[in-house]
Parts: C-alpha cells; structure tokens; sequence
C-alpha cells in the first residue's frame, strides 16, 4: 500500500510540473496563423487642458489591421452614450492588409511575454505610468483575455511591448477610410 501512495504522489506531482494541475490553466499556446485569432488594444494618453487622444487597434490573425484614433470616446468605448459632447464626431479610421507571418509572430511574442496568465503575482507596480492607459482584448488559439485594467498598472514590461505593437501597427492615413 505504501509503495502504490508513493507512486501515486510521484505521478501527480509530475503532472502537476508538466502544468497539468487541476486548477492551473496553461497560459501558453502555439500560435497558428488563423482569421479567428485578433488583438485589440486601447491607449490613451491624458493631457492636462487638452482632449484626450484615443488610438484604438485591432488586429487579426488574417492581416487585417483597423486603427481608429481622435478624441471622441467612441474611441475606445463601443457603448459611449454622451452625443452632445463636442468630440463625439473626431475619429478617424483606417483599415490595410499586413503580413500575416508578422502578425503570427507578434502573437506569439505576447502570448511569450505571459498575455494570457491571470495572476500577474510580482508584476504589478504601486508607480503607475501617470496619466497613461492601455488595456487590451485578445482571443489567440481558443485563449481569451479581456479584462479592462490598466496594464500600465498590472503588468508594465507586457505594457511596453503592447505599446510597440501599436507603434508598429497604427498608421494615420493608410488604407482605406
């Protein structure tokens, strides 16, 4: 009896270090190029006495990029409401095709960087970026995430590097509008 307790506590303690735990989820995935994949990010940066600046992007799995940008909280807020505010008119998109190699690769940088993972446990700081937001949206490979928290606050290092997929990917003017 004790020779078959032991072997049971040996097999699970190696699944649970090949991340087969009960209750953990596996933050990572192998990402594949597919439509169904997108990322979505939302950044703003508030100025004193000015309107804020919103660039929203969107980006799938297929090439598709979508940015919109402008002052209107329609921005990054799809159930924004005020229409007799005075910058609920300024947006402005644009839609092209990229890369989807490239778009595979960022994904699976971000997915890499912990996207995915809920405990953030370390990575949060008490020195947020002041007056800065950006919270992201992502579905990759059946994993979700969606939460909207500032992740200039939760997570800054995964912050930074979704930040370069907006300088990578937001074009004013190009595409379509």
């Amino acid at each position: 009896m004790k020779k078959f307790l032991a072997a049971a506590l040996l097999a699970a303690a190696a699944a649970l270090a090949a991340g087969c735990g009960v209750f953990a989820e596996q933050p990572f995935v192998e990402v594949t190029e597919s439509p169904l994949n997108w990322l979505e990010i939302h950044y703003y940066r508030a100025e004193t006495n000015k309107p804020v600046n919103r660039i929203n992007v969107r980006v799938t799995g297929d090439g598709q990029v979508e940015t919109v940008s402008g002052t209107s909280r329609r921005v990054s807020d799809s159930f924004a409401h005020e229409t007799a505010d005075g910058t609920w008119e300024d947006m402005r998109t644009n839609r092209y095709r990229a890369d989807p190699k490239r778009i595979r690769e960022v994904f699976q940088e971000l997915v890499n960087a912990e996207l995915f993972r809920r405990e953030k446990y370390g990575k949060s700081t008490n020195d947020p970026s002041p007056r800065r937001f950006l919270a992201v949206r992502a579905a990759i490979n059946c994993k979700n995430y969606s939460e909207r928290v500032n992740m200039y606050e939760e997570d800054p290092d995964l912050a930074e590097m979704l930040y370069n997929v907006i300088l990578e990917f937001y074009r004013p003017g190009a595409g379509l509008k």
